[in-house]
């Protein structure tokens, strides 16, 4: 259960962070633990207070809820407070001498705080790394010790399974509210262990009421993988509110990222929704062709007549549209390629994803991603992540009818 003053908390506590200097990683660790105690308090009587006092170097915050919080409790928090077991908990923070720069909107300060985890988490990854290493070549003396750091590197891994599902999470945006479509998602990644992916995505409505959904596979795992797919995703995002135009979206991306990420390769499928009329334009970057049911018809793949280039491809773009118009109660389903390479057979799969949404179209929208999954997974020899997005056009009714 969501609290009603926590999105007011979380602004205050991050323009506190901001002001006093505290680092991201810091400030993502403190946000989440008090997202942690607020939401587990959300059904208490009193609400919960919160106050911030800063010196020279130092952030203190305290949070006051109605109900005591055990030592136990404290400890598996990702930032720990003061030792106690009562309803205060107050943590100290050092910070820097500069104040830095408050996030526009809670989106873009979880985002700014997942990325400076992911960074966190490349360095621990690159120490240890380094460190076992060194571990393999002494004598077998030290053995014990390496077992020891393997049992303690589980529980790091483990922590920050959390800390990043639970950030992914808020970085999965719920569908937009749009009368003339039902939206819905199933995300998985290819190890349930595994705290990250590549495959992301992004919808919104535009401020002339069409909606946007951006549908990203960054090549890699973990989470470099994970930032190359938040990076285009926002760069996306940002040039589609400035209004460029949509077939432009994957090569003007391609080219605003070449410089800052040399290195970053993925697939991307953008989509553009008309409520008003079920207008349907699809731009494909070398990611998997979108599958359409038509009420009265057979599934079909939308093919673009010429075939498109992803980032960090050469000659990246969509170099040709795919426009469609819905009827109503059409349904779409678009998905990354891990819902059709799970027996290693592209070809095969997609055969099999036409028959499947053949078989679940007549389904409930919100149910469609899932059983398509289900389905589609039943004989897993390759595992990847996996988005699958289902669409479907309800037609809005006439004025005066």
């Amino acid at each position: 259960m969501i609290h009603p003053d926590l999105g007011g908390l979380r602004l205050r506590l991050r323009e506190a962070c901001a002001s006093a200097g505290v680092p991201a990683e810091q400030r993502a660790r403190l946000v989440l633990a008090m997202t942690l105690l607020v939401e587990s308090s959300a059904e208490a009587d009193r609400a919960p207070e919160l106050s911030t006092s800063a010196s020279k170097g130092r952030l203190s915050v305290t949070l006051r809820l109605s109900r005591p919080v055990s030592q136990r409790q404290r400890n598996a928090l990702p930032l720990l407070p003061d030792p106690g077991d009562s309803g205060t908990l107050t943590w100290h923070i050092t910070t820097s001498t500069e104040a830095m720069l408050v996030p526009p909107d809670e989106e873009s300060a979880t985002r700014e705080e997942m990325l400076a985890l992911v960074a966190r988490t490349d360095a621990i990854t690159k120490d240890q790394r380094e460190l076992k290493h060194e571990l393999a070549e002494t004598n077998s003396g030290v053995l014990a010790m390496y077992v020891e750091l393997e049992d303690r590197d589980e529980s790091l891994r483990k922590a920050h399974t959390v800390i990043f599902r639970e950030l992914e999470d808020a970085l999965r945006p719920p569908p937009p509210r749009v009368d003339a479509f039902e939206l819905a998602v199933h995300y998985g990644p290819s190890d349930p262990d595994s705290p990250t992916g590549g495959d992301l995505y992004d919808w919104f409505v535009l401020p002339d009421g069409n909606v946007h959904i951006t549908l990203v596979d960054a090549v890699g795992h973990g989470v470099t993988s994970t930032r190359h797919a938040l990076t285009v995703t926002h760069a996306i995002r940002t040039l589609a509110l400035e209004g460029h135009p949509f077939r432009d979206l994957i090569a003007h991306t391609a080219r605003t990222l070449a410089t800052i990420e040399p290195g970053l390769m993925a697939t991307v499928l953008l989509a553009r929704l008309d409520p008003a009329t079920g207008q349907v334009t699809f731009a494909n970057g070398s990611h998997p062709r979108p599958v359409l049911v038509t009420t009265g018809g057979e599934p079909e793949l939308l093919v673009a007549p010429t075939a498109g280039r992803g980032i960090g491809f050469p000659a990246p773009g969509s170099h040709s549209l795919v426009h469609r118009t819905l009827a109503d109660g059409d349904l779409l389903v678009i998905y990354t390629d891990g819902l059709v390479e799970s027996r290693k057979d592209f070809v095969e799969g997609e055969g099999r994803l036409l028959a499947a949404a053949r078989r679940n179209a007549g389904r409930p929208t919100a149910q469609i991603p899932d059983l398509l999954t289900a389905e589609m997974h039943d004989i897993v020899l390759h595992a990847d992540d996996t988005v699958v997005i289902a669409i479907r056009y309800r037609q809005p009714p006439r004025r005066g009818a």
